[in-house]
């Protein structure tokens, strides 16, 4: 998978990607990150990329001109064919998107080409939403500066679902929210660490009873937790009995 990143601080990536995860995908060859400083699409001397909005009010509003250049010359369009033709999902990072989830990871991370495009200051010339973007997201309800860090959780969240990134290949499933739920407590030694001892289930060896127990711990901290996942989760009639236990209405 290909990442192109569109940033008026390219030097905040510095560094991000040389460790763990993302870095090994990247040696293995399974992703690859490119950063373009959009201010190098700005026309004029000073590079411009922002400008007071129309209609009057605070702060700055990023410019269509640069933006538009950047995209198309990643594409390799220069405008000879539209976005959806070139066969990329060009994503805006902003507090107006929708919010990124799991499974919208889990549908990024079948794609071929990822163009992230970070947001600043009051945001961006509306006409880039309307004609250039397919997709807008958001990492939570709150405002950061700009999209960069946004644009970091992105790769990160989409790089560990893609098919040979990760040792183990069934490592993801039970993550949580991949199937609605949060996920299980782990313990690892020594089995007793200052009066506090590990689940004895967990050392009985009997694996139907360790998923029957991480299932239970899962239903029980999302209820705890995050109830209302509860409402989308793919529940059986089991589930649903452990959790009226609980004093669930489900």
């Amino acid at each position: 998978m290909l990442f192109d990143i569109l940033t008026l601080f390219p030097g905040l990536f510095s560094g991000v990607f040389d460790e763990s995860i993302v870095r090994r995908a990247i040696e293995a060859g399974i992703i690859s990150i490119r950063i373009h400083n959009i201010r190098d699409y700005a026309e004029g001397r000073h590079s411009i990329t922002d400008d007071a909005p129309y209609g009057g009010g605070g702060g700055m509003v990023m410019k269509p001109e640069p933006i538009f250049g950047a995209v198309e010359h990643v594409l390799g369009s220069q405008g000879q064919q539209t976005v959806a033709e070139a066969g990329a999902r060009v994503i805006l990072l902003s507090p107006q998107g929708m919010p990124l989830t799991q499974q919208m990871a889990c549908e990024l991370s079948r794609q071929e080409h990822l163009v992230l495009v970070c947001g600043r200051y009051e945001g961006v010339d509306e006409r880039i939403r309307e004609h250039l973007i397919t997709d807008e997201i958001s990492i939570g309800d709150y405002v950061l500066s700009g999209g960069e860090i946004p644009a970091m959780v992105v790769i990160e969240a989409v790089t560990r679902l893609i098919p040979g990134v990760l040792g183990d290949p069934g490592a993801t499933f039970e993550d949580s929210h991949m199937e609605g739920l949060l996920e299980y407590p782990h313990y690892t030694r020594p089995v007793e660490y200052r009066g506090w001892e590990v689940p004895e289930v967990l050392l009985s060896g009997d694996h139907a009873l360790v998923v029957q127990w991480r299932r239970e711990q899962a239903l029980r901290r999302t209820l705890e937790r995050r109830p209302e996942l509860l409402r989308k989760a793919r529940l059986s009639e089991r589930d649903m009995e452990f959790l009226r236990s609980l004093g669930a209405d489900v």
